[in-house]
């Protein structure tokens, strides 16, 4: 299948519709502005997912779903660091550190996380190439595309809300006049908090996302649920040149002002 655009012409959801229906094997190429997603397909089924450079061998995988020690994962990683996903897989699994239920489980989890981040990407190229199958040191899964495409069209329907509400992450954060009322009456979670640690107005929400190891649909979800709670505010970061005013007309005079919009009319009509 010779498949190879522009997310701009060609979205996410209608690229995985079309590897779902034919049935394809191979992988899916998207080169957006700042980092490069593969995601491999057998049959028509998600087999492996990746963005960029991110760690996405098993034993980080796991140790990020708690299902390895800290002390289990530095054990690995020096002793082991060279052996093969699938290798490292059937140690675990024969040393009663985790079940094979757990393994597919959480690399399901983490390939359909790469690909609901892809539903967010709107700028950038792509292309699927039918020679380049899934990696064959890494454990594959395989895992419907229906769901996903159906999850994934929920998470850009958000995206665009989170976008229409936070449409700059140039913008800073500041608490309310008094959150400290309100902090007592709500659960954060973990990330949250993390968060709320560098709400200043000098801190941008971008470099807030940045600290946090979040990408924007993450640091958006967060944000949006603190706003909500009247925790924070949005505002022009501290130090930030103010905007330049825009100036409609070439002229304050109203007069020639008037004759400029006459002049203008007059033009139109005459088209």
């Amino acid at each position: 299948m010779a498949l190879r655009g522009n997310l701009r012409d060609f979205s996410i959801t209608q690229l995985l519709n079309l590897i779902n229906l034919a049935r394809k094997t191979g992988t899916l190429v998207v080169e957006a502005p700042s980092e490069t997603a593969r995601v491999s397909f057998r049959d028509g089924k998600l087999a492996y997912a990746q963005i960029g450079q991110e760690d996405s061998r098993l034993a980080t995988i796991l140790y990020k779903a708690n299902k390895l020690t800290a002390s289990q994962f530095k054990f690995l990683q020096q002793r082991v660091g060279n052996f093969t996903d699938k290798e490292l897989g059937l140690l675990l699994i024969n040393a009663g550190y985790v079940s094979q239920e757990d393994i597919l489980d959480n690399l399901q989890q983490y390939f359909s996380e790469v690909v609901h981040r892809l539903f967010t990407w709107v700028e950038g190229l792509f292309h699927f190439d039918s020679e380049t199958l899934p990696p064959a040191d890494r454990i594959n899964v395989r895992l419907d595309l229906e769901n996903l495409i159906i999850e994934g069209s929920r998470a850009l329907r958000e995206w665009e809300q989170l976008q229409d509400e936070i449409p700059s992450l140039d913008m800073a954060l500041k608490f309310a006049d008094r959150p400290g009322a309100n902090l007592r009456k709500v659960n954060l979670s973990v990330e949250e908090w993390r968060v709320v640690s560098y709400v200043n107005p000098r801190n941008t929400i971008h470099q807030i996302a940045s600290a946090t190891k979040m990408n924007d649909l993450e640091i958006r979800r967060i944000i949006y649920g603190l706003l909500q709670a009247g925790l924070v505010e949005i505002i022009r970061p501290e130090g930030a040149a103010p905007p330049q005013s825009v100036r409609v007309f070439p002229t304050e005079d109203k007069d020639e002002q008037r004759l400029l919009v006459n002049r203008l009319i007059n033009r139109i009509r005459s088209l």
